[in-house]
């Protein structure tokens, strides 16, 4: 008899339901039992889970490791998929396996290349892989001067934090001044250059953004589930122009990314995003985690995530090749429910089912209607 298999999840993005729920509807039908722990009551993630606690707050980055060791242990993971403190999480993998816990997670030397995005785009370049032109600016005078050089080039200058994820913090410089078109309809990425200047100037100390060129679509999120031994299992690329998204598995997008991938030790899952600078693709980011979209290959006949389990359990899952590539679709969210705060390890089954709000997207091998995306 196969034995099942527990997963944890730590403060991850609410997406990650889908993961959840991939991993469940796994093709072999192998019991899975998922764990979750999030510092917000209210997130789905919670609900979703077999198993459910609330994170202590205020711990150090050591002080969470102690209690991350003591979740597993008290738990029985088998798979820990660390998003909150993975730098430090993944330094004491020996620990864990010696738990009986793996980590589906990259090295440790790879997340600490690309936690910084300086770090990443000289990473990038030192192995062939096209990156924008780009500066690294603390003050007044460096975003100035980037700002000027950019605009100078023909091209619109945006700047979002040196380390960061899911586009927090990017902003597109203008010149025109501060009006109404600023506050008609819903707030948008844009700010005029001279408040941005003036809040560099009222800050306590200094700013770490990178200044960039805004590059231009499509985007496209290659998601890459790579062995131990460097060897990348999958590599799949998702594109998205405005509200249209689709699949590519052309090379000029998942050639650099396996290049990356199998170079840096980017273990397991991970998401590695292009955009345009001119006729060139360049990389725009790259994420030591599984990205929020993953579920959306299963509109590819692909589910990732139980490939990823298997591989973090040393069950090779050998080549993971779509089928068949989905049709263009675009992602609406729908609603999921929450833990009750009376029950906190009331099991998921027990919960309401969601009710749906649109009608349901095709349905993929794998299980998972692309339309289910949830925000951040």
């Amino acid at each position: 008899m196969v034995s099942r298999v527990r997963v944890w999840l730590n403060r991850t993005y609410a997406e990650n339901v889908f993961f959840m729920d991939q991993v469940r509807r796994n093709p072999s039908d192998r019991a899975v039992e998922i764990h979750a722990t999030h510092g917000d009551a209210d997130s789905p993630v919670l609900a979703a889970a077999d198993t459910a606690d609330l994170e202590p707050e205020g711990l150090s980055p050591a002080a969470y490791v102690e209690y991350a060791l003591d979740q597993c242990a008290r738990r029985g993971i088998d798979v820990f998929v660390p998003r909150l403190h993975q730098e430090v999480l993944v330094a004491h993998r020996a620990e864990f396996e010696a738990a009986g816990t793996a980590l589906l997670a990259p090295t440790a030397e790879a997340v600490a290349v690309f936690r910084d995005k300086a770090t990443s785009y000289q990473a990038a370049q030192a192995v062939g892989v096209p990156v924008p032109p780009w500066w690294r600016v603390t003050g007044e005078a460096e975003l100035l001067a980037a700002v000027e050089e950019l605009e100078a080039a023909g091209h619109s200058a945006c700047f979002k934090p040196a380390a960061g994820a899911g586009g927090v913090g990017f902003r597109v410089v203008t010149r025109a001044p501060f009006s109404l078109a600023q506050l008609s309809g819903f707030p948008g990425s844009t700010v005029p250059l001279d408040l941005v200047v003036q809040a560099v100037r009222a800050a306590d100390g200094p700013v770490d953004w990178l200044v960039m060129p805004r590059l231009a679509e499509p985007e496209v999120s290659v998601d890459c589930l790579t062995g131990r031994d460097n060897h990348v299992r999958m590599a799949v690329g998702r594109t998205k122009n405005g509200r249209r998204r689709g699949f590519t598995m052309h090379e000029q997008w998942l050639e650099p990314a396996i290049r990356l991938a199998e170079g840096f030790g980017l273990h397991h899952l991970s998401n590695i995003q292009f955009r345009m600078f001119g006729d060139q693709p360049v990389l725009l980011d790259v994420n030591t985690r599984p990205a929020g979209g993953l579920h959306q290959l299963a509109l590819c006949g692909i589910n990732a995530p139980w490939a990823a389990v298997r591989l973090a359990l040393g069950e090779d899952p050998g080549e993971v090749t779509p089928p068949f590539l989905g049709t263009d679709y675009t992602v609406v969210s729908g609603p999921r429910p929450l833990r009750s705060a009376a029950l906190p390890q009331q099991r998921a089954q027990e919960q309401p089912a969601p009710v749906p709000l649109v009608a349901a997207a095709p349905v993929g091998p794998a299980g998972i209607g692309a339309e289910q995306a949830l925000p951040l």
